[in-house]
């Protein structure tokens, strides 16, 4: 894999602002953490906190958290039924809120991601990247990222891999503000949304496959 020149604030600053802000938002979120975990409880079952395989810096596996969106309701032969079905009233609006993000701070903190970075795909995913698509995996994945606050799951993935890749070539803290703060603006105006589920977003790995098969 290629790597990409690194810096003071790349490669040391960087995670000591991610543990010391992640940190700080845990202690200060942490009712509304409660409250959450309590409603998705109530509202969707448990387990409260979904967790799944993605890969992070240099395409190491590490267990991704979020708040659950989802019920497991099953047909008759006992296999869970489409996502739109199984994804609720109440989890569409933590998905579209990103507040069923909150537990991903727990994985900021532990140092498996960045608040900042491009956001962890599937594990699937990791056979099908080009060399260059490949760089977004030189950092920690983000919270947020210049694709999302570019479109976020609207935009196609060529479009977004490019903004991912962008971002790993100019890491600053300019920069990282800057995104940052488009972020929340992004997430009170609830722009460039597109809930999986809900959506005919087509997966990474499948997409490409078309893409070889048409070539």
């Amino acid at each position: 894999m290629k790597q990409v020149k690194g810096s003071i604030y790349r490669d040391f600053v960087k995670r000591l602002i991610d543990f010391i802000l992640s940190l700080i938002a845990i202690i200060v979120l942490s009712p509304l953490l409660l409250i959450f975990s309590i409603l998705v409880r109530m509202n969707l079952g448990s387990p409260i906190v979904f967790r799944q395989k993605r890969p992070g810096l240099n395409e190491n596996i590490f267990t991704m958290y979020k708040f659950r969106t989802m019920t497991d309701e099953r047909d008759e032969n006992g296999e869970l039924l489409p996502d739109s079905i199984r994804l609720t009233k109440f989890g569409k609006f933590l998905r579209s809120t990103s507040l069923d993000e909150l537990p991903e701070l727990f994985n900021i903190l532990k140092g498996d991601m960045s608040i900042v970075g491009p956001r962890p795909l599937a594990v699937i995913y990791l056979p099908y990247y080009n060399e260059e698509e490949r760089l977004r995996h030189t950092v920690r994945p983000g919270l947020t990222g210049l694709a999302q606050i570019n479109g976020r799951n609207s935009v196609n993935w060529e479009e977004r891999f490019k903004f991912d890749v962008k971002y790993v070539n100019n890491i600053n803290i300019k920069t990282d503000i800057y995104i940052i703060l488009k972020t929340v603006i992004k997430v009170f105006k609830r722009e460039g949304i597109a809930l999986r589920g809900t959506t005919t977003v087509i997966d990474f790995h499948t997409y490409r496959e078309n893409q070889n098969r048409n070539d």
